[in-house]
């Protein structure tokens, strides 16, 4: 099996439930050549369940009555062919390690980025490469256990402090520690507490000054972690994370609990930012990179 045959098994299960309950009565409309004015609002109706967005589901429909205008239509490849299109307008730039690279995972509590730092841990283990992980989060014990934890099953090392200790003291830790052994990656776990705007632009600057006390261009990717679950509820305190802490790239929970997985077309279009990973499962290897054929094969497995 090859690399995107693997991806598109991994997305059709973590969507099985947005196929199930929502795009499933959609395999017979997208079987016809020709649609009419009722198929064609049913059409959109199912779009609209699964999160596409308003604006998402308009182009698509636009470019489907237009093709219907000709002639005779191929729904599912016209579909196919617009949504990777709405995709593909936020490329992620590849996850390569050139030197010491940071990376700082920020999102509100409760969204998986405890665990997504686990299993990005895992996967960049997976590939051969080293690992240091950060136990940032000082304000929750159970951050701190739930990584060590994490570290374990990866096999990769964890800097801890004591709950409620400096999480920029202990950034400055993980980054000295891994410029020294020559680790390609550093993984910092980081407070999801969201009191005001201005606490948590004063908490992120406060590590990001440490870090740039040991590597000048630390960190070298902030990943904004949202929760597929809340599909487009989400996004109104996704849009402070990204203002104020510099995010670089977005990953995507918990899509297969969702049966709104098409959210992640107006995540990307709102937040203008890439998607670099989404979990699929609850596995340590759910954690894929995002492909967005392999997605968009995956939503229209009908």
């Amino acid at each position: 099996m090859g690399f995107l045959d693997g991806l598109f098994d991994k997305f059709r299960q973590g969507l099985k439930r947005t196929q199930d309950v929502v795009l499933a009565p959609m395999g017979r409309l997208l079987g016809l050549r020709r649609l009419d004015a009722a198929q064609l609002q049913e059409l959109e109706d199912l779009l609209l369940q699964a999160d596409l967005g308003v604006k998402a589901v308009d182009q698509l429909m636009d470019r489907l009555k237009s093709e219907l205008k000709r002639g005779d239509i191929d729904p599912k490849a016209i579909l196919k062919e617009e949504l990777l299109k709405l995709l593909r307008q936020q490329p992620a730039a590849p996850f390569a390690a050139r030197g010491t690279q940071v990376v700082l995972l920020v999102g509100v509590n409760g969204v998986g980025k405890t665990t997504t730092l686990g299993k990005l841990a895992a996967h960049l283990k997976a590939r051969g490469e080293g690992v240091l992980v950060v136990a940032g989060d000082t304000f929750r014990a159970a951050a701190i256990d739930q990584l060590e934890l994490w570290g374990e099953r990866a096999g990769v090392p964890v800097i801890r402090n004591q709950m409620g200790g400096d999480p920029a003291a202990i950034a400055f830790d993980g980054a000295a520690s891994a410029k020294a052994k020559g680790t390609p990656w550093v993984l910092i776990d980081t407070a999801g507490r969201l009191h005001t705007k201005d606490h948590l632009m004063k908490e992120l600057d406060k590590i990001r000054r440490s870090l740039q006390k040991v590597i000048p261009e630390a960190p070298h990717r902030v990943l904004l972690v949202l929760d597929a679950t809340t599909g487009q509820n989400g996004l109104v305190q996704a849009e402070t994370f990204a203002r104020v802490a510099g995010v670089t790239d977005l990953v995507l929970t918990k899509l297969d609990g969702s049966a709104k997985g098409g959210v992640v077309v107006p995540i990307l279009e709102r937040l203008k930012l890439p998607i670099a990973f989404v979990g699929v499962g609850e596995g340590v290897d759910d954690l894929i990179p995002f492909d967005p054929e392999a997605f968009v094969d995956g939503l229209l497995d009908v």
